[in-house]
């Protein structure tokens, strides 16, 4: 009996890319990889152009292709992360559909599986992206493998392969906001590296910007870390201290030279400023926190569908 492959594709206004990516999986499955039954498993995070359209052509077609839409966008983590948990393969590969991870490198991945390893890492050593958006890429892994509790992988972006018992574990976490890159380091197994060319889009634009990079910073940092909230704490014991005897050193100056000592009003402008800023930003950074807390405490689930296309009715439960 043939071992299956899952292909997991999150879609988002990927209408030019989806029937080209489709072709190219079928061409790889029917030459190097042929001795696999395959899965791929489209899962449209409300698209606003024809995306939708284009999967429903291809599952028409090819009941081995499967579809799942969601009712609104549900955000680039929960999407991709609901669509591995209703893969059926003994193992899955996550894959965009905008071609920037190489499909040529899938055989490998298959082959360091059969070797043994339930998890491969697909990670970037190169890419052709934008020198801004790389850079801000690599300052925050750096940032987020400083300050956090468990090892992380760097230039990681998902790609890559899973087995079906690893996908296992993803099912029972019922995590409702999954940091997934972060998932893997800490709960998954010994993985092995691939290191592959991250290409340009092929077709349409890319939705990520600065702020979707720092949200996924700030989800990363908050799910996996608390050593900032340390330093906080230490750095806010530090400027007490230091404000408590800079007050008594005022204090001493002052009845010292008590008609010399001009006490003015620009420390107290200056000081308050500083201690507002800190705050602020102090904060702003606990807040981050609460509102992780909040959203896990409400346990809303990862996302509700519109559609689903080529499920059996036991797969649909």
């Amino acid at each position: 009996m043939k071992k299956k492959v899952s292909i997991r594709i999150p879609c988002y206004n990927e209408e030019k890319n989806i029937s080209l990516m489709y072709d190219v999986l079928i061409k790889l499955f029917s030459n190097e990889l042929k001795k696999y039954d395959y899965e791929i498993l489209f899962i449209d995070n409300k698209s606003l152009d024809n995306t939708r359209e284009e999967i429903r052509k291809i599952c028409d077609k090819d009941k081995n292709v499967k579809a799942i839409f969601n009712a609104k966008n549900f955000g680039q983590f929960k999407s991709p992360y609901y669509g591995l948990l209703h893969t059926t393969g003994d193992c899955t590969i996550s894959l965009a559909a905008d071609f920037q991870e190489p499909v040529e490198v899938i055989p490998e991945f298959i082959k360091e599986w059969e070797n043994g390893y339930k998890i491969v890492c697909g990670i970037k050593n190169k890419s052709k992206e934008s020198k801004l958006m790389y850079t801000f890429r690599k300052i925050g892994y750096a940032i987020i493998r400083k300050f956090s509790d468990v090892e992380t992988i760097d230039q990681f972006t998902g790609f890559g392969l899973y087995d079906k018992s690893f996908i296992d574990v993803l099912k029972k976490l019922n995590d409702p906001e999954p940091y997934f890159r972060g998932i893997v380091a800490e709960l998954g197994y010994e993985p092995k590296i691939v290191y592959y060319t991250q290409q340009n889009r092929l077709h349409g634009k890319s939705s990520n910007n600065i702020m979707r990079l720092l949200d996924a910073g700030m989800v990363g940092v908050t799910s996996y870390t608390k050593k900032e909230i340390h330093m906080a704490t230490l750095f806010g014991f530090f400027i007490a201290i230091l404000s408590f005897v800079a007050g008594i050193i005022y204090l001493i100056l002052k009845l010292c030279n008590w008609n010399e000592f001009d006490a003015g009003i620009a420390p107290l402008i200056i000081g308050m400023f500083f201690l507002g800023g800190i705050q602020i930003f102090l904060i702003s950074f606990i807040g981050e926190y609460i509102v992780s807390i909040n959203q896990r405490v409400m346990n809303r689930p990862l996302v509700v569908e519109e559609e689903r296309i080529n499920f059996n009715e036991k797969e649909s439960k």
